[in-house]
């Protein structure tokens, strides 16, 4: 019973960690920076109990590459003389992810002993889970939506007067953008964990792999269409990895074929019912999939979102800016961008495409910068777990994919995998591989 309660609990401060949010009562403090100052704490208490604290020379060229993102905002900053420090303090906000995931793994460690990348992957996937269930709830029950919208405040850019204004489903500290990013990151890691056990005979665990798969494809896209970037890239890394492409099937390949068809023949005669029979959820299934209802009925790809991006796409109209940007990430004139109904407004030089607000921001120095950024913590990730080559490959190019959309990176993803160690990683899936 006392373990029961020590994952409960972990996987409460999983959520915090992934999905960070402030309390009304406790404003401009949100979950994250709670973690990271406990993460703090321990990692002091840590370093006194060693006769020689040595730092890890990983982690500290890392934080040199975040170093650089952060002097190339500072100089956009200074030379344009504004007061935009939103990438200029990007060092500081790796450390704060860093510490918080150093507490969230020390918490996981400490609940199993030890842990491993498998281990962080499936509490990461059991939150993107409960947070599909919890906006489910939050959108059905009148009271429980209440008591959240009284209790918590969102962490995107907007409010939740404008979640209600847009109608869309959130979670607890999951909306918009915020929230499909990570989903798409964590349908990426069940694709690559699914095809790694399929040669295995549980097929028990494939299942319920599967399953939290369809929840987050479904109900992801319902609360953000980025998931449907994530969706795709993880059916594309099956389909390779199975060589469908070929109509040649391992017996693996046709094990998860098999409780893919299962799943789907359980799912989609609720969604069809439901679809025809819940006003609620016949609005959320078309617009989180509204590409391919335009496809089958109009015979082309629409998307609203993606109409409003090609508008977006502004590039600048000097040599400085190119180079070293405006220094301006926000828009100065507005607090926060607003939807007309027809489009959003309120964005500097009226984008929010990842690339261009970067540009804009601290030039293609800065860019570059931040790229190699991502690179490095992806080849971080590679070179400690071999195993997971691809899976951390898949991670980098979600990453340079989203920035076609949206100006977020999934460094928070990474960083819980940064803290663990090599070894331990290899002696846990040495004992328990197949209980993955």
């Amino acid at each position: 019973m006392g373990k029961i309660i020590a994952i409960a609990f972990t996987i409460i401060i999983t959520s915090f960690y992934f999905f960070p949010f402030e309390f009304v009562f406790l404003p401009e403090v949100n979950t994250k920076m709670a973690m990271a100052g406990f993460g703090l704490v321990l990692l002091l208490m840590k370093l006194a109990r060693q006769r020689e604290p040595k730092i890890n020379r990983d982690f500290f060229q890392l934080a040199l590459w975040a170093t650089g993102v952060s002097l190339a905002g500072l100089l956009s900053v200074v030379y344009n003389n504004t007061h935009d420090y939103t990438y200029a303090t990007y060092l500081v906000s790796m450390l704060v992810w860093c510490s918080g995931a150093y507490m969230l793994v020390s918490l996981i460690r400490w609940v199993h002993g030890k842990v491993s990348v498998v281990v962080v992957c499936n509490y990461l996937i059991t939150v993107c889970v409960l947070q599909c269930f919890l906006a489910l709830l939050i959108d059905n029950s009148p009271a429980f939506k209440q008591l959240v919208d009284q209790v918590v405040l969102g962490v995107s850019f907007t409010d939740m007067e404008m979640l209600r204004k847009l109608g869309r489903l959130y979670g607890i500290g999951a909306s918009l953008d915020v929230a499909g990013c990570r989903f798409a990151a964590i349908l990426v890691m069940i694709a690559f964990i699914m095809m790694r056990i399929a040669e295995q005979a549980n097929r028990k665990i494939l299942g319920v792999y599967l399953i939290a798969f369809l929840v987050i494809t479904l109900i992801g896209n319902m609360m953000s269409r980025s998931t449907t970037v994530g969706m795709i890239l993880a059916l594309l890394y099956v389909a390779y990895e199975s060589r469908f492409y070929i109509l040649s099937f391992s017996k693996s390949s046709r094990r998860l074929l098999g409780w893919l068809i299962v799943g789907l023949a359980v799912l989609l005669p609720i969604v069809i019912y439901k679809y025809h029979t819940d006003t609620n959820f016949y609005g959320n299934i078309r617009f989180a999939f509204e590409g391919f209802f335009s496809l089958a009925e109009k015979g082309t790809w629409e998307v609203h979102s993606n109409e409003i991006l090609k508008n977006m796409y502004v590039f600048p109209d000097n040599l400085k800016t190119w180079i070293i940007g405006d220094g301006y990430f926000d828009n100065p004139y507005y607090k926060e961008p607003y939807y007309t109904g027809l489009n959003w407004k309120g964005y500097y030089q009226e984008t929010d495409v990842g690339y261009l607000r970067f540009i804009f921001y601290f030039g293609v120095i800065g860019l570059l910068l931040f790229c190699i950024f991502i690179i490095r913590i992806g080849q971080n990730c590679m070179s400690r777990f071999t195993g997971y080559k691809k899976f951390f490959l898949m991670l980098i190019m979600l990453n340079f994919i989203i920035w076609l959309k949206v100006s977020t990176d999934i460094f928070l993803v990474f960083a819980p995998f940064l803290m663990i160690r090599k070894e331990e990683n290899e002696d846990y899936e040495r004992l328990y591989l197949t209980d993955v």
